[in-house]
């Protein structure tokens, strides 16, 4: 076995090459200690012709798990795999209320966090239900939490949470995690288990709107893992918690993450739980084509629904604590009010964020600050916790630091967050991804031909366009007009009428519509949604000259933008462009309207200027 100085400083240059930056402390501490005790406990069981996975990255997100034991099944010789969680908690307490939310003493923050054992079942779920190796195969996967530093005393009530009980090792059962690692598996001298769950094929999660009807009745479609987990039993905790106290008093859950980080999942989880189990909750966003569509997918268009999934503006009238629970999706959307008037005006009566507190016991906000792309919107973690600590309401907060939209690829979500300089640092070159697809286009036919080409493989696919052309509505002969010209290019946008034409879908099912492709869509009807292949053209309202960007307010023909200032124009459009690149699962394809744009962008993705020759892949 090497010295643990050896086998963390060959992690540190894995990680970065990987991930292009390096590992925090705290994570080079944790290689050190925990891989170190791990290493010990599999020479000891005689299990040393094992691969380890150290880190290994969950199919089509970003979640890793902390190791993967790959070998052979002692009984049916098959491949097997022992999914492991290490800690290095030498103590821990189950909280009260919560069946898989722990604390950890001296952990500061003070924070809820999820039971390990609870943690690594949904990674084993998660892993069995997206890798082909393992379809039909749950048996071949197994999970265990080691707690290395701890005695059995000292996370005494960690023993009791359910499914805890044999799952769960801690320095005082070492001589047990052997027993249950031999029962499991066995040492693969060929290393061909390891190789076979590398290698094997993933499949996409199923899309959101295609099961979110029998998620809201069964909730079996999704496996929350990890912050997600978490932020769910936070809420049940803390709605336990209000309604134990009976005083009337209120508690915020406010959960943040970017696209794909699995914010709406948690929304449609959590409104199939409380709905079954008999609790007022209502779903709230202020985006009409996401609300729409849960009202197509979910509701099936049923009278009266509308008490299911409402608009933010829908709560001016709201009696306090109406509901118990109110789920808010893409807060980031809210408004100063809900009914337009200017702020401070004698007619702009109560601040929307206010009337959302007050509607529920416990109000679930869930938000990404980047994804602000209108003028007027203020949905951010500064005024809910402002506007909480004037009420003297708690906020009970969770980071969902994970990624779940673009592969997984957390290298991608950072490329286009320093790409648009929505973070410090600068552009920076594509360094590719194994996870995710990354291309410039030539042309818009090129774009085009490229996606139809994955949409006839099976895939979805979709092409979103900055607001730059002007939106008309159809011919009265249901013909649509193509508004959007680039050369002999032309197509129409998403079709602006409330029930779509000629069999074509409205706006706000263009994005889960398979008729949708061949119409473009625009950021209000991309927002909230994904696709497996992403296409976006880039207009002339974001343009690079010199050494940035340069937001040109006259080339946009959105008219909520008119009466935005120029600086508010520039954060605004960048935003767009961000929750534009970001709705693919598997791949974006990306073309500028301008030639000096696409160049800068053939040179941050290919590393070449536009008078090379094309590259194909």
């Amino acid at each position: 076995m090497p010295d643990s100085r050896q086998y963390v400083d060959m992690l540190e240059n894995e990680y970065f090459f990987t991930y292009r930056q390096r590992p925090s402390p705290g994570e080079v501490r944790s290689w050190r200690e925990s891989l170190h005790a791990l290493a010990c406990l599999l020479q000891s069981a005689g299990l040393t012709d094992l691969e380890m996975l150290v880190e290994y990255q969950l199919p089509m997100c970003s979640l890793r798990a902390d190791v993967v034991l790959a070998g052979i099944h002692p009984r049916t010789g098959e491949p097997a795999y022992v999914v492991i969680e290490l800690k290095q908690w030498s103590s821990g307490h189950v909280i009260r209320d919560s069946v898989d939310l722990c604390e950890v003493p001296g952990v500061r923050p003070r924070r809820a966090l999820l039971h390990p054992v609870a943690q690594v079942d949904r990674y084993c779920e998660y892993l069995t239900d997206l890798t082909h190796v393992l379809d039909g195969h749950p048996d071949r996967v197994s999970g265990a939490a080691f707690l290395h530093n701890a005695e059995a005393a000292d996370v005494e009530s960690l023993f009791l949470a359910p499914g805890a009980d044999g799952r769960l090792f801690t320095s005082t059962n070492r001589d047990e995690f052997i027993r249950f690692l031999r029962e499991r598996i066995k040492e693969d001298p060929a290393h061909e288990a390891g190789d076979a769950l590398l290698g094997s094929r993933c499949s996409p999660g199923r899309k959101l709107m295609e099961v979110a009807a029998d998620e809201i009745l069964q909730r079996r479609n999704f496996t929350l893992i990890s912050e997600q987990q978490k932020a769910f039993s936070l809420v049940l905790r803390t709605l336990a918690r209000v309604q134990r106290e009976a005083d009337g008093r209120k508690e915020i859950v406010l959960i943040t993450g970017g696209p794909g980080s699995g914010k709406s999942v948690i929304a449609l989880s959590l409104m199939g739980e409380l709905s079954r189990s008999g609790y007022r909750v209502a779903h709230a966003t202020g985006s009409k084509s996401f609300t729409k569509t849960l009202h197509k997918e979910v509701a099936h268009g049923q009278n009266g629904s509308g008490k299911l999934f409402a608009y933010f503006n829908g709560f001016t009238r709201a009696r306090p604590n109406d509901l118990e629970v109110l789920i808010l999706d893409e807060a980031h959307r809210m408004r100063e009010n809900s009914n337009g008037a200017p702020a401070g005006s004698k007619w702009a009566g109560k601040r929307q964020v206010e009337e959302l507190i007050d509607a529920a016991q416990v109000p679930v906000f869930l938000l990404d600050q980047h994804q602000v792309v209108r003028p007027g919107e203020m949905g951010t973690v500064e005024v809910i916790e402002k506007t909480a600590a004037d009420r003297g309401v708690v906020v009970r907060h969770v980071d969902l630091d994970a990624q779940f939209r673009c592969g997984g690829s957390r290298v991608y979500e950072a490329w286009v967050l320093r790409l648009l300089e929505l973070e410090s640092g600068g552009s920076l070159r594509w360094p590719g991804d194994d996870h995710f697809d990354l291309q410039v286009a030539d042309s818009p036919e090129q774009l085009e031909a490229l996606l139809r080409d994955k949409r006839d493989q099976g895939f979805t696919a979709r092409i979103a366009a900055g607001f730059c052309w002007p939106w008309s509505s159809p011919n009265r002969d249901g013909t649509l007009v193509d508004d959007i010209c680039i050369g002999t290019w032309r197509r129409p946008w998403n079709i602006n009428h409330p029930e779509g034409v000629s069999g074509l879908p409205s706006s706000d099912l263009w994005a889960t519509d398979p008729a949708g492709f061949g119409q473009i869509g625009c950021i209000y009807t991309a927002q909230g949604f994904e696709y497996d292949w992403n296409g976006v053209i880039m207009g002339p309202d974001l343009v690079w000259r010199g050494q940035r960007w340069q937001a040109i307010k006259s080339a946009s023909c959105d008219p909520v933008m008119a009466g935005a200032s120029g600086e508010d124009f520039d954060r605004l459009i960048r935003n767009t462009y961000k929750v534009l690149l970001t709705r693919g699962m598997a791949g974006t394809i990306v073309y500028s309207t301008d030639p000096e744009t696409r160049d800068k962008l053939l040179d941050f993705v290919q590393g070449r200027s536009g008078s090379e020759p094309p590259l194909h892949r």
